[in-house]
């Protein structure tokens, strides 16, 4: 084999390569605008199915006074829980005052 014919067959080589490459750009090309069809008539389909939020009711909802009822206890508890606390620190700052004094 000369070197001739080696450098012919590189070059077929080359070239048969460089087509391949351009046939799979455009197969990849075709593949994208179909993609990209599929999604328009998806968008602009006529019959897109339409979500309405609804919203749901509770089990107790025909008893509204509950709610108030239940957070009026909570209050109450919660000032209990805060005047019992000012009651113990009431107490605990009487005794330091008493021992830094005696």
């Amino acid at each position: 084999m000369t070197s001739e014919s080696v450098s012919v067959g590189l070059d077929r080589h080359r070239h048969r390569q460089k087509e391949l490459e351009h046939r799979e750009r455009i197969l990849r090309e075709r593949e994208v605008e179909l993609r990209l069809r599929e999604m328009e008539t998806k968008i602009h389909a006529t019959d897109a199915a339409f979500h309405q939020t609804v919203k749901h009711q509770l089990e107790n909802s025909h008893k509204p006074w509950m709610k108030k009822v239940i957070l009026g206890g909570k209050l109450f508890a919660l000032s209990v829980v805060a005047l019992v606390a000012v009651r113990i620190a009431s107490v605990l700052a009487r005794f330091i005052i008493i021992a830094a004094l005696g």
